[in-house]
């Protein structure tokens, strides 16, 4: 999972957004740029950047303006009408631009401009999210406090005074969350979700602020020790209120529905595939990988190891029943969930395999490695509950910092059981697909070369699609270039972890549209897709706790692929796979139709 900035974060990072002239590897003589729309769009930009660093500090310390590391967002009903009016004018304005008259780089980033424009238009006025999600507002407290302290882009002394302004500013904020949020319309499961994550504000405070206290001055040290007894006692209202209020009072429907699901999965993903299209493919992949895993359990492990994990002889023919193709498959994963760490030695192992996953990209030379530092961690408390592990690169704006990998602890009060049925799942060979995936070279790698791009209005609205699709993709760019020296077992945990992207895509539309019970959505993850309990479970809060972000690992995935494939047969013999992984990432990661479109010499859509 690639960690995005909030939505409403987004309003300061469009701040940032200056558009610069880029290599434009594509241009053609039909479509020659003019010069002066170029220089209107750069202008249009550079004259907005004041108003959205304003509009939305927390988001601007992420991408790596700050300027207003001491400020919090409003989200008051006047807050919000300023960013609203200033998202409508600022589209205005944009749509007086002939942008067919820009470069093809700037043309792009013009369609993501607007898009991410309408979107946070459409997110105040209709989705409203500021009324019935409590996460927005638990994500923007830790995040004041997170982004400016887990980097050392600045002296520590200045990040602390930093920390400490918006440590006063955050008991305003949860009072404006407990003014904004309606009960009626908040889902029990985000009132729970947010009740559990509250503490852990206080927890950024005590892990990363109160041990430095002594690099301040005596006065400052004053003011951190008032603002520290403040904000506690602010978290302990809030969480008085989260428990005895919000949590019994929830009553809403954490389901979108049809109209709302497809306006945001078309924000999200800007692919041309339709919601009954990404059902159509993903129903049609699941049935085609699960044939695959099938194959290779019969072909390649079952017959030397069944005796070991069934009593019963399992029957292996070329054309097998549903009940055979199911037991052959269990049986072959029973092989690989017996490797599996210990539950204090997940961390470890994730280290260890981030090591040979980059070891094994530098010895074939598949892509141009990073050389910035990433860093394993512990997931911070106030973002617990939503995903086992994400990737946190630093903001567009800041260069040669760490790239965070974090992984979520098992909870203390799971029992062994539970436990067990985890680590199963997170076994030896998936821990390296998740290295792969977060780490090398999938997320990790992805953002340090997005971040290179000159336009940084293209990295601050990276896009999550290509991000998540080129995960994605390079697991099984991995598996295909012989990692594990071909192991087969690893091949088979390889496509059981694309069986969980696709029953993400599937699973998304059919929870927040077709109104799925648990028992369906549990079926599809455990039985079709072969998840353990605790997997599934985890991943059935994550669909009512979010919406339209589950597709993109899938329509990301499917697009990738796609482009490869029409890259090869367009070069043909001169076709070299470092080379295209290069290229790929040399655009600022924009969605993946423009970057197909880009890289074919197609016109910009």
């Amino acid at each position: 999972m690639n960690r995005r900035l909030p939505a409403l974060a987004l309003t300061a990072a469009l701040a940032a957004c200056q558009p610069m002239p880029a290599p434009d590897t594509a241009q053609t003589a039909a479509a020659t740029p003019d010069a002066a729309a170029d220089a209107a769009f750069a202008e249009l930009s550079k004259r907005t950047l004041d108003g959205w660093l304003a509009l939305s500090p927390v988001g601007a310390t992420q991408i790596g303006e700050h300027r207003y590391d001491d400020q919090i967002d409003d989200l008051s009903a006047a807050g919000r009408q300023k960013s609203l009016d200033f998202a409508k004018n600022a589209l205005v304005e944009l749509g007086k631009l002939d942008t067919a008259k820009l470069s093809r780089d700037n043309q792009v980033d013009a369609a993501l401009l607007r898009n991410q424009l309408e979107s946070m238009v459409w997110n105040t006025e209709t989705l409203q999210d500021w009324a019935w999600d409590p996460q927005v507002y638990n994500g923007l407290a830790g995040g004041a406090l997170y982004n400016v302290m887990a980097r050392e882009f600045a002296p520590l002394p200045q990040r602390l005074q930093s920390a400490i302004a918006r440590m006063e500013k955050i008991p305003a904020l949860l009072a404006q969350a407990r003014e904004n949020l309606d009960p009626a319309r908040v889902p029990k499961i985000h009132a729970e979700t947010v009740a559990k994550q509250n503490p852990g504000i206080l927890s950024i405070v005590e892990q990363f602020i109160t041990p430095h206290a002594k690099e301040l001055s005596d006065a400052d040290q004053t003011r951190l020790a008032m603002a520290t007894a403040t904000l506690k006692e602010a978290v302990q209202e809030h969480q008085q209120w989260l428990d005895k209020t919000l949590v019994p009072t929830a009553h809403g429907d954490f389901r979108l529905g049809a109209d709302k699901y497809d306006r945001k999965l078309k924000f999200n993903l800007l692919s041309s595939l339709s919601r009954a299209e990404i059902k159509q493919r993903a129903e049609a992949e699941l049935v085609r990988v699960r044939e695959e895993m099938y194959e290779i359990a019969r072909a390649e492990l079952l017959h030397d190891y069944a005796h070991q994990i069934t009593k019963n002889p399992l029957e292996l023919p070329n054309d097998p029943t549903p009940e055979q193709q199911q037991a052959a498959i269990e049986a072959a994963l029973e092989l690989a969930y017996a490797e599996k760490p210990a539950r204090d030695k997940v961390v470890e192992e994730a280290t260890a395999s981030l090591k040979s996953a980059t070891d094994f990209v530098r010895q074939k030379d598949l892509v141009t490695l990073p050389d910035a530092p990433v860093k394993i961690i512990l997931m911070p408390e106030f973002q617990r509950g939503v995903a086992v592990a994400y990737c946190d690169s630093p903001g567009p704006l800041d260069k040669g910092l760490e790239t965070f990998y974090a992984i979520s602890p098992i909870p203390d009060d799971w029992s062994a059981q539970q436990t067990d049925s985890f680590l199963r799942e997170y076994n030896d060979r998936m821990i390296h697909l998740l290295s792969i995936h977060e780490g090398t070279p999938g997320h990790y790698l992805e953002g340090w070369h997005s971040a290179k791009y000159p336009s940084v209005l293209r990295g601050v609205l990276r896009s999550g699609l290509f991000a998540e699709g080129w995960a994605v993709y390079t697991e099984r760019m991995m598996q295909q270039q012989g990692y594990l020296d071909g192991d087969p077992l690893f091949h088979l945990v390889q496509l059981k972890f694309y069986l969980r992207t696709i029953a993400n895509a599937i699973l998304d539309q059919g929870v927040h549209v077709d109104g799925w019970s648990r028992e369906q959505a549990m079926d599809l993850m455990v039985r079709q897709a072969f998840q353990q309990e605790r997997e599934a479970a985890g991943k059935w809060v994550r669909a009512q706790l979010t919406s339209a972000q589950l597709p993109t690992y899938f329509v990301g995935a499917q697009e990738h692929f796609d482009l490869r494939e029409a890259v090869q047969e367009k070069e043909g013999e001169k076709f070299d796979l470092k080379a295209y992984h290069d290229r790929v990432l040399s655009y600022g990661a924009p969605p993946v139709r423009f970057v197909r479109e880009l890289m074919l010499d197609q016109p910009i859509g």
